[in-house]
């Protein structure tokens, strides 16, 4: 190669000068306009003859995965604003005793704050109780609570959870320091997010139980509250664990069902216990769970559950609310693929296993929730007590307390019958527990019907329902367990709207509110159940107004006591009647013009 020449300081050999003098002419001709294109696979280049021009469009804008022009009008608010970075929000309404605008009445619900005028002109507070479990302490100081801020009690939930209402908002702030500084939360328990984690109320001292529920719905409940991404979901979310005793806690009513079995009679895993899971409850939207065919290691169950409301987060319909929950994307997907994009998440194999393999879940008593029962561990009780529809006066809710502490390990048990469960009393006091329970107004026993009977808040407390849901469940159930002596469960479920907080179609008999000439009514439906009763009840009246129901109903009591087969129950007396038949004997044509 030839040296560079002295005179010339860049060192450019000749080869070279004339590299670059033919680049510098190629620019040249170009109109010393630089290009910038790219080629097929995405990289930029100079070259127009293999490139083409730059004309990127800007990014448009999505969320979730869903462009922002599409979004329904509550994933535009959470798109706007995170409801979990609204405290300033919880402030300034407090200072100003102000209730909050329509989208901001959507975001704080994330904080467990429900506004419910005009229903009432205050805010409803909606706690979370991991497994249904609540410590005496925190009774006590939900009890202070509610007195000093509140209506001056508690309702307890068809989610075995806990609500206080008539709170202003000059008190929100305090009120959620209060309930914080217990131990307790309501974070998430509202909207569009994962409500309150249910397990078999028994859990832990249940003879018949298979595995201890608890620590599981303890688990997941503490992820999700630590997991800012497992909030904002595109609709309201359930999950249960059932340990597969005694006391059902009706898992196919969930989005995901865990339910305790016993497998291995086949080959294909060793014999012990394993976790089922169940896909797709919605009862309000005529569905139960079903089986998606996994059976799960117990200590799989709260990593699938992450996943699968994971896949559900990134892949829910985000534009529509009525088509947002679980259900109708593993309907537009199929259940396969749903459970393949689960796994893709996991860093374990998931095992389908047909259902067959696995023994069939313990009986369930529907009584097992109100009495004296024997626990697991010998020489201890425990007693279910009767709360018609969940109400709890503060001085109930005190007394309560004294008598687990006097005679219990300080803990209750929440159900989602609405009643609740004091365990762990010796069997020696276990008549004097019973007497100081009579002694606050409380019931250790209850009518078939009235043990079996749930509502919803009703009117009262909830702008959507249609009627006085509690006060009528009351009246109904006092009235058929005094005028019929019914020996089985009737499960008598009353909810105000089609939202179905109750499970209407869930129940022997249920109600669903509506207007009947202006006045309160409702729809009827008979024989649903849940569990090995799994079924949705059929419609019997499309409406009948409140005043005509009563009689309506003992009318149909009165046939089933004649008609009845020897030990029939209610729920089997109304499955073996076809509708028009029950319509007939009822003779209540004239309410179906």
């Amino acid at each position: 190669m030839e040296s560079p020449a002295p005179n010339n300081p860049a060192g450019f050999s000749a080869e070279q000068k004339e590299y670059l003098l033919g680049f510098f002419a190629g620019t040249m001709q170009r109109g010393a306009r630089p290009f910038v294109g790219h080629t097929a696979s995405g990289l930029l280049t100079d070259d127009p003859s293999s490139g083409s021009v730059n004309r990127a469009e800007p990014v448009e804008e999505t969320f979730h995965g869903t462009p922002v022009e599409d979004l329904c009008r509550e994933e535009l608010w959470k798109y706007r604003q995170n409801p979990l970075d609204i405290w300033d929000k919880l402030l300034a309404h407090a200072d100003e005793n102000r209730a909050p605008e329509a989208e901001d009445v959507f975001r704080f619900k994330f904080h467990g704050l429900f506004y419910v005028a005009p229903a009432q002109d205050s805010f409803m507070l909606r706690l979370r109780i991991p497994g249904s479990a609540v410590t005496t302490h925190q009774l006590r100081g939900l009890a202070d609570i509610a007195e000093k801020w509140g209506a001056g009690g508690a309702d307890i939930t068809t989610r075995a959870n806990l609500q206080i209402r008539e709170l202003q908002p000059r008190d929100i702030v305090r009120v959620l320091t209060a309930v914080h500084a217990l131990g307790l939360t309501s974070r998430g328990s509202g909207a569009d997010n994962i409500r309150n984690i249910t397990a078999s109320p028994l859990s832990g001292i249940d003879p018949n139980e298979l595995i201890d529920a608890r620590p599981f719905a303890s688990a997941l409940h503490h992820y999700i509250l630590n997991s800012r991404d497992l909030y904002g979901l595109p609709r309201k979310f359930n999950v249960a664990f059932d340990g597969g005793g005694t006391v059902s806690v009706v898992a196919d009513t969930n989005d995901i069902g865990f339910v305790a079995v016993q497998a291995g009679k086949g080959r294909s895993v060793p014999p012990g216990l394993y976790f089922r899971v169940l896909l797709c409850g919605i009862t309000g939207h005529k569905q139960f769970a079903s089986d998606c065919g996994l059976l799960l290691h117990p200590e799989q169950a709260v990593a699938v559950a992450a996943a699968m409301i994971r896949v559900f987060i990134d892949n829910g319909d985000r534009t529509d609310r009525k088509k947002a929950r679980l259900k109708y994307l593993v309907d537009s997907w199929g259940k396969e693929r749903f459970v393949s994009e689960t796994g893709k998440r996991l860093a374990f194999p998931l095992l389908s296993i047909p259902a067959d393999e696995c023994e069939q879940r313990n009986a369930i008593d529907r009584a097992g929730h109100i009495g004296v029962y024997p626990q697991r561990q010998e020489g201890l009780h425990y007693i279910g007590v009767s709360v018609p529809v969940g109400r709890l006066p503060a001085t109930q809710m005190r007394a309560l307390a004294n008598i687990a502490d006097q005679f219990g390990s300080g803990e209750l048990r929440l159900t989602i019958w609405q009643n609740l469960i004091i365990p762990n009393i010796p069997s020696a006091r276990v008549d004097l527990a019973a007497e100081c329970l009579r002694a606050a107004g409380l019931e250790c026993s209850a009518g078939a019907v009235l043990r079996g009977t749930v509502a919803c808040t009703g009117n009262r407390g909830c702008r959507y329902s249609a009627t006085d849901t509690k006060a009528h469940a009351v009246e109904l159930a006092n009235l058929l367990d005094a005028r019929f002596k019914i020996d089985q469960p009737v499960n008598l479920h009353v909810t105000g709207c089609p939202h179905s907080c109750a499970q209407h179609y869930a129940g022997d008999i249920g109600l669903l509110g509506t207007k009947v000439d202006g006045e309160e009514g409702y729809q009827v439906v008979v024989g649903g159940g849940t569990g090995r009763d799994q079924g949705l009840a059929r419609e019997l009246i499309p409406s009948v107004a409140y005043s005509e129901l009563p009689p309506m109903l003992e009318r149909l009591f009165a046939m089933f006591a004649e008609r009845r087969n020897p030990n029939e129950s209610f729920l089997e007396f109304s499955r073996r009647h076809s509708i028009p038949e029950l319509q007939s004997l009822l003779a209540v044509k004239e309410l179906l013009q």
